[in-house]
């Protein structure tokens, strides 16, 4: 018996019984392209073992952030040469309705900007990235 427990304590030591799975975090800082000064950091999540994915908005004037979920991805091929253009849209889910969607498009790593429409009044907003400004997943956004 003594043998057989040595031999499945150096088993649990030599092959792990979970495999480890990290969560990828990308930032993006965004800018309302319309004068009014609205800036909101935009944060995805993925999991590469469970492929779950999800999403946050928060405004720089806000202290919560405002949860999204994933609802669709469109490619579109412009040049053959180039990387395709893809439009990823996430709903955004506040206090347990669904009040609005985002549309963020680019191409390759190139993020061109992100349209919010606020379901209840039908407006569009438009954003653009921030690409001078550093954010790292640690600390964010830094208005």
């Amino acid at each position: 018996m003594k043998s057989f427990s040595l031999f499945f304590v150096a088993l649990l030591l030599i092959c792990p019984m979970a495999a480890h799975s990290e969560v990828t975090t990308e930032v993006y800082c965004f800018r309302s392209q319309e004068g009014k000064d609205i800036n909101f950091e935009f944060r995805s999540y993925y999991d590469s073992v469970s492929k779950w994915s999800g999403a946050s908005v928060k405004y720089s004037k806000s202290k919560e952030a405002i949860s999204l979920v994933y609802k669709d991805s469109e490619e579109e091929v412009l040049d053959p040469s180039r990387p395709s253009q893809f439009t990823t849209r996430w709903v955004e889910v506040s206090e347990g309705s669904v009040t609005g969607d985002y549309g963020m498009v680019g191409q390759g790593a190139l993020i061109y900007g992100m349209v919010y429409t606020n379901y209840k009044s039908g407006k569009k907003y438009v954003f653009e990235q921030d690409s001078n400004m550093d954010s790292p997943p640690e600390t964010g956004c830094q208005w």
